[in-house]
């Protein structure tokens, strides 16, 4: 390297979850640190996970249990995780005085509930440590000597260090900045990049009366997931109705196996609102209320059964006229009633783009990163964390943790291992 060029021990390349723990980890173990992000704040991408409250991990403090729910590539995180783990994540943040909680299905979120106030823990951090950041900074390639990186290239300058850690993101909500860049950059090095795909992504759907009940969230339903009349998956928890379809966990967690599923057919989804109920045990609920409120009408009754913005479709479905009342129901309308409300049927048309999807699937094949140091093991001062490798996991924090494990230990070793 030329010697009037100030040099940096590491440099990191995004300043996502990963890139800002890498660099306040290299840092804090005393190395010279630059943080280049190409927008004008880091964490853009931070600030709009969980609805604007920051799922920052899940409550899984057993690692295997962990990497089983990220499937036959979780085995790679393994390393990670005993360094930097769910409870190491928020013991970081506790430290640092903001106080977490755990909510259903083991997501940890901030007990103020602001993703800025996850995101200012983090900033405090890099300052303590006195990392270099460097915003609005877009990168246009890297100079390369002796099989070396040797710098960062930006449009009016270059900035030279001994290691760099690329932590650049997918391309999911590219609007955040999230463009893919990175995949083309680890390619130029001689990386194998696994097809990037959007994952834990919305469904669109066929049926044009869904649009009536969008903004509806429903709690404590289960799916089913049926291709040729057989069922491919089941989920139980939490979905939304849009615009266009269906969101929410439950529905963003089988996002993958629909999209398997579709490649060759047709592929439907059935909604069980009552998954508390059996068939009998309904019945005899329905049997029981239409007696007690003989006189009242179906469209009055419904309240007591269902949220008020499915009440009129629940109605155009049943087939019951609104005004009929319920001692002149006959059964064959309350069994149809009862064969909807366990199994609302919609037709699956496909899956929302990279702009809707949470997280992507592929990025840099794990076969080439040393999972014991986030290295490259094609250019030897090179380091990989958070969604650019090819790892992802469920909706519930198992994601944010990806980046946080990953981002420790690539900047724990970008500080401390020679790249001579």
């Amino acid at each position: 390297m030329e010697n009037n060029h100030e040099i940096f021990d590491v440099a990191i390349i995004g300043g996502g979850p990963a890139g800002i723990l890498a660099a306040g980890k290299a840092a804090e173990l005393g190395a010279k640190v630059t943080l280049i992000e190409k927008n004008k704040g880091l964490g853009t991408k931070l600030l709009i996970t969980g609805k604007g409250r920051c799922n920052i991990t899940q409550a899984k403090f057993d690692n295997k249990e962990f990497v089983d729910r990220l499937g036959k590539k979780g085995k790679f995180l393994f390393s990670s995780l005993n360094n930097f783990g769910p409870k190491e994540t928020i013991n970081f943040f506790e430290e640092r005085g903001l106080k977490t909680k755990i909510e259903r299905g083991g997501r940890v979120f901030p007990t103020t509930d602001k993703s800025s106030d996850v995101l200012n823990i983090l900033l405090g951090h890099l300052r303590k440590n006195k990392v270099k950041i460097s915003l609005g900074k877009k990168v246009i390639g890297f100079g390369l000597k002796n099989g070396k990186i040797e710098n960062v290239k930006l449009i009016n300058e270059k900035v030279y260090a001994r290691n760099f850690v690329l932590c650049t993101g997918g391309k999911s909500y590219p609007v955040t900045g999230s463009t893919g860049d990175g995949y083309k950059w680890a390619k130029s090095f001689g990386h194998k990049i696994i097809n990037p795909t959007p994952a834990l992504v919305p469904i669109k759907t066929r049926e044009p009366w869904l649009k009536n009940l969008q903004g509806l969230s429903l709690k404590n339903v289960r799916i089913d997931i049926f291709k040729n009349n057989k069922k491919g998956d089941s989920r139980f928890g939490e979905m939304l109705f849009t615009h266009f379809g269906l969101s929410g966990p439950i529905i963003l967690d089988t996002s993958r196996n629909i999209k398997t599923l579709l490649q060759d057919g047709e592929v439907f989804i059935k909604i069980d609102l009552k998954p508390a109920l059996n068939f009998p045990d309904l019945d005899k609920r329905l049997q029981r209320d239409f007696a007690k409120f003989a006189n009242k009408n179906f469209k009055n009754y419904l309240p007591e059964l269902l949220p008020k913005k499915a009440i009129d479709t629940i109605i155009y479905l049943s087939g019951i006229k609104p005004e009929e009342k319920l001692n002149a129901i006959s059964r064959e309308k309350r069994k149809k009633l009862i064969n909807l409300l366990k199994g609302i049927k919609i037709s699956i048309k496909g899956l929302m783009g990279f702009n809707e999807a949470i997280i992507t699937s592929g990025g840099v094949d794990l076969k080439e990163i040393d999972p014991r140091t986030m290295r490259s093991k094609i250019m030897k001062n090179l380091f990989l964390a958070g969604e650019i490798i090819d790892l992802d996991g469920p909706t519930g924090g198992y994601n944010l943790q990806i980046c946080w494990s990953t981002g420790y230990v690539a900047g724990t070793h970008a500080a401390t291992i020679s790249n001579c």
